[in-house]
């Protein structure tokens, strides 16, 4: 898996978690303090999210980090 790949495969593992556990998209983005269209970017693959926000996402998803890039 090459980068551009696996930031998809990040994105669309948050995607999958949060529709799971029913939370609206602009609902995690409030949570996390970020615009909705940059959670959009983010869950597409389309951006590199930092470090700091896959923590924050993680935390609001509660879940832990590993089940974003496994």
């Amino acid at each position: 898996m090459n980068e551009e790949e696996f930031i998809k495969f990040v994105g669309a593992n948050i995607k999958k978690t949060r529709i799971e556990k029913g939370i609206k998209q602009i609902d995690l983005a409030i949570k996390i303090g970020i615009e909705d269209s940059s959670l959009r970017r983010i869950e597409s693959g389309r951006t590199n999210p930092t470090l700091k926000t896959i923590f924050k996402i993680a935390e609001a998803l509660e879940i832990s980090l590993n089940v974003l890039w496994t």
